[in-house]
């Protein structure tokens, strides 16, 4: 059976490596084959599969699982090397977290995911305490899909105010009636899906950890004082025209705030044009 199996995988990684170039048309059957590689089941070198013990393939299955392991913390190294200055003082990283650091980030292989950890390692290095145990286990299971997602979602993401922690604006309300007992009525929603970000993405923040799952909304906004809005580079001023209008929102986790430090994100142009007019109506805009 086993000599079987790695000889379909040794053909199978001989056209793959004889066509790269058509490697989105390799069948399912022949992807699956080529798994074999990670199992020890093709020969490689001196190495013969077939040949060899179920022992004998688990150490090699393992040796390689090693060289990887070894080749992914080194270009981690590499990257944070290149973002570490040399005229800032460094300090030394606290003993368990630069053991689970690079006990997670051995198994990181995507190569922009691999510039995330880099910069982890190199902001520690120069300024300790910004990343937590939690949020290096939350970026770990982080996909580069989901990393992407972020990115759009940051790109809508405002400071309000002297506020440290970001929020995702989805629109306001006007209350009618008096105080809080009477919220129900008119909501205006900017509809995040236009932008490229739809509930669903939304959801997949919130089982990350990014996002808190609950929307969220202020309190009443008075008419006599202004709002701020920071969104990256631009800034924004919004004047309530009555004193029965508030925001709802969704709010980013201590984890989520945290991998906000990471992400390149540039802001939503489109986003901040449609917000703007959607919300005129209601507020004074500077």
């Amino acid at each position: 059976m086993v000599e079987t199996v790695t000889s379909t995988t040794n053909n199978a990684v001989k056209s793959s490596t004889k066509d790269s170039s058509k490697a989105a048309d390799v069948s399912a059957r022949k992807k699956a084959l080529l798994l074999g590689r990670m199992l020890g089941l093709a020969s490689e070198d001196d190495y013969r599969a077939s040949n060899a013990s179920i022992s004998e393939r688990a150490a090699f299955r393992a040796q390689k699982q090693a060289s990887q392991y070894q080749e992914n913390l080194e270009t981690i190294y590499k990257i944070a090397i290149s973002h570490t200055p040399s005229d800032v003082t460094g300090v030394d990283l606290d003993p368990d977290w630069a053991h689970q650091f690079f006990q997670l980030a051995e198994q990181i292989h995507n190569r922009k995911m691999q510039e995330l950890w880099g910069r982890i390692l190199a902001n520690e290095i120069t300024s300790p305490g910004h990343f937590s145990l939690r949020t290096l286990s939350t970026l770990k299971q982080l996909t580069h899909k989901e990393a992407q997602i972020l990115e759009k979602a940051l790109g809508m993401s405002v400071l309000v105010n002297n506020e440290t922690r970001l929020k995702l604006i989805i629109g306001f309300k006007h209350a009618r009636g008096l105080g809080q007992f009477f919220k129900k009525a008119t909501a205006t929603s900017i509809g995040l899906s236009q932008f490229g970000l739809p509930y669903s993405n939304i959801l997949t923040l919130v089982e990350a950890g990014i996002l808190h799952r609950s929307e969220l909304e202020t309190g009443l906004l008075s008419s006599k004082t202004p709002i701020n809005f920071s969104l990256s580079d631009l800034k924004l001023k919004l004047t309530p025209k009555s004193g029965q209008l508030f925001f709802s929102y969704y709010r980013f986790t201590p984890t989520g705030d945290e991998l906000a430090q990471l992400i390149h994100f540039n802001t939503d142009k489109s986003y901040i044009k449609a917000m703007k007019a959607l919300f005129s109506h209601d507020f004074k805009i500077d």
